[in-house]
């Protein structure tokens, strides 16, 4: 390991924080020591926060009908191979009844971006949810909307928001997403969730199409200016239903270096485990976890639907992605060291 890198990864640990220039540097001069020195530390932050516990959420895929048509995505418009479904309100409480016999205290309402979902039905089911487990913590992944809907959403009894912004950089972004959607707006609604008071988690993908190492720094620094409660960082995979089925996919190793690397931004962080990592490598969860992540999210959608929320090709969903196997999940987290808890598992700060 180069002195340079070594001392970056010291002036990190102290102030959680790097130039652009420096994030680009660590990444582009990368090593098999450097990353095993960035997760050492990455780990030893998070333990001083969380000890040895990996926090666990139910996810229920409530629809995959989407009015966008980005280019990255399997659930696009465009795509007329998928197979679109909608949960009714009654399936989606079903789902909860299920996570909640399980242990679940935390639902990820998860989606694409459909009109049918309308604020009053969401309103009344986040509602219904919450009456029925008011020990609960609701998060939703459905998509950019307007202050005003976020703002009823909450009031309706919702807790978090999870909302990638994909990119930092807006040239990027235009080349992952078609005209009708832009940066800026992007950004826009992660303020205004913020703002609301919702625990905000925004995030990108890692080997994205005509990524660049400056534009993962960009990403960097944004997380370590906006400070979100929540991160998901996941490998792209490619769909091949889109119009980059035949790009390469993102790498478990570079995505588990950035893991580390925002575990340093910001020590108390939610930093999930995803799905993407247990779909590129078997035990792509459990090296996410020793990479300095602390959230895992398998699957509670119905079973007849999970092959259908295909956001990428070969996209886990049953196993350990699975939360019927939540104890198999429980045993694979003990293996290398760590505790499964069933709680709201909010950020410690």
């Amino acid at each position: 390991m180069n002195d340079r890198a070594y001392g970056l990864i010291s002036k990190l640990e102290r102030t959680h924080s790097l130039s652009l220039e420096e994030y680009e540097y660590l990444i582009t001069s990368r090593t098999e020591d450097t990353a095993r020195l960035l997760a050492e530390k990455a780990v030893s932050a998070r333990k001083s926060i969380y000890g040895n516990t990996v926090y666990i959420r139910g996810l229920i895929e409530i629809g995959n009908v989407c009015k966008n048509d980005c280019f990255y995505c399997g659930i696009r418009r465009s795509n007329k191979n998928c197979q679109r479904y909608r949960l009714t309100a009654d399936e989606i409480l079903q789902c909860c009844c299920n996570g909640y016999q399980l242990g679940f205290r935390t639902f990820v309402l998860q989606g694409g971006e459909d009109d049918y979902f309308s604020d009053e039905l969401l309103c009344n089911l986040i509602s219904k949810i919450k009456s029925l487990y008011p020990q609960c913590a609701i998060t939703l992944s459905l998509g950019e909307k307007s202050r005003e809907s976020y703002k009823r959403l909450f009031d309706a009894g919702a807790d978090r928001y999870l909302l990638r912004h994909e990119t930092a950089d807006s040239e990027h972004y235009s080349m992952l997403h078609p005209s009708s959607l832009t940066l800026e707006s992007r950004m826009r609604c992660l303020y205004d969730l913020r703002d609301i008071g919702y625990q905000v988690g925004c995030g990108f993908m890692v080997g994205s199409p005509y990524q660049s190492a400056a534009h993962i720094a960009k990403d960097l620094k944004f997380i370590e200016e906006f400070k979100p409660d929540m991160c998901g960082v996941g490998p792209f995979i490619p769909h091949h239903d889109t119009p980059f089925a035949s790009k390469a996919a993102g790498t478990l190793e570079l995505t588990c270096f950035l893991l580390s690397i925002i575990r340093l931004i910001h020590p108390p962080v939610l930093l999930p485990s995803t799905t993407a990592l247990g779909t590129i490598d078997p035990i792509g969860r459990e090296k996410g976890i020793l990479a300095g992540a602390n959230v895992v999210m398998p699957n509670l959608s119905p079973g007849a639907v999970r092959k259908k929320y295909m956001l990428y090709d070969n996209k886990a969903s049953d196993g350990a992605e699975s939360a019927q196997c939540k104890d198999t999940l429980v045993r694979r987290m003990a293996s290398i060291g760590y505790e499964v808890v069933c709680t709201r598992g909010d950020i410690i700060r």
